[in-house]
């Protein structure tokens, strides 16, 4: 059990704001906490321990990465509430989530998933010999249609900590008050909260459904087989569970199933049996962005995949976009 002491103390406190603040410390907002920072934890100390802590607005803005997203960033105080919670209670979820989650996970991650996916392709193919195909599926709308009392019932079954209970509950109402839907894009609880809620699908896509060569990434899932008929049948069933237990809904146009050899576009990724390509959207935004500050990320990118030659264009753009500054 997760006890009150083990969030609202000093010590806890003190280390969620290290871990929230790292890589940070030079931005306006923690900056400014940092400049009092025993007399700010002091203070949220106080108010978490006598119940007094409601949740701040937080300021709105879009970006553009590639497609239009909200993100909602919470006050400092908050995130290190949120960092306090997930510190608490992540445990207690990882070691139930299934292996081929791979979204916001320690040692998981984008290329990790897409890996996967390649070693899947070559396993059901036997190495490309026989014709494979790729059921692709993607959640409408996840992040706004995820329903706050399922997700609340979902952590009360492993935390029975009823403060941490009610602080995850304001955070909930932090957002989507009115409708008792969504979660907002930008806090470190709702990637932890995205996994939690969909494990009860991955739960149904292994045991009941027993899916052997199956991968999900936050709400982009893929399923391998060699039987396209095998894969056709499973769209209803997935739709079905998604509405009944979730409430949530498939990507009307975004269910594909494509064979292997056609390249299957996953996490920014085509992946072909003779190679693995970045998305003809990624390399455009790759090659209009370049500069020298972010030249040996988008090279790290190259170096997953079969990027030879995109890396030295980067490198060249990158050198004269460099110089064009003087």
């Amino acid at each position: 059990m997760v006890g009150i002491t083990d969030i609202t103390s000093i010590k806890a406190l003190t280390i969620a704001w290290q871990k929230f603040s790292r890589g940070k410390k030079s931005r306006k907002d923690v900056t400014a906490y940092q400049r009092n920072l025993q007399a700010n934890l002091m203070k949220l100390h106080h108010v978490l321990q006598n119940g007094s802590y409601t949740h701040h607005p937080y300021e709105r803005f879009t970006i553009f990465d590639p497609k239009q997203r909200q993100i909602h960033k919470a006050t400092v105080t908050d995130r290190i509430v949120h960092q306090a919670i997930v510190s608490a209670i992540e445990p207690l979820f990882e070691k139930r989530f299934i292996y081929d989650s791979y979204s916001c996970r320690v040692d998981k991650g984008t290329h990790a998933g897409v890996l996967r996916l390649q070693s899947f392709l070559r396993k059901a193919s036997r190495n490309n010999t026989q014709k494979v195909y790729v059921l692709k599926c993607d959640i409408r709308k996840y992040f706004a249609s995820i329903d706050h009392e399922i997700l609340l019932d979902l952590i009360a079954q492993r935390v029975q900590d009823e403060t941490i209970l009610e602080l995850v509950r304001a955070i909930l109402l932090s957002q989507g008050r009115e409708t008792g839907r969504g979660i907002p894009l930008g806090n470190i609880t709702s990637q932890l909260f995205a996994n939690v809620y969909l494990h009860e699908f991955d739960w149904f896509m292994k045991h009941t459904l027993q899916v052997k060569y199956y991968i999900r990434y936050c709400d982009d899932f893929v399923i391998v087989s060699t039987d396209k008929e095998y894969l056709e049948n499973l769209i209803e069933p997935i739709q079905v569970f998604l509405q009944s237990a979730l409430g949530l809904d498939l990507h009307p146009h975004k269910v594909t199933i494509r064979p292997w050899y056609q390249g299957i576009d996953f996490l920014g990724t085509i992946i072909k049996p003779q190679a693995m390509i970045l998305r003809t959207k990624t390399n455009k935004r790759l090659l209009t962005r370049v500069d020298d500050n972010n030249l040996s990320s988008y090279l790290g990118m190259c170096g997953h995949v079969n990027g030879y030659r995109l890396s030295n264009t980067l490198k060249n753009i990158a050198w004269v976009r460099d110089n064009q500054k003087y």
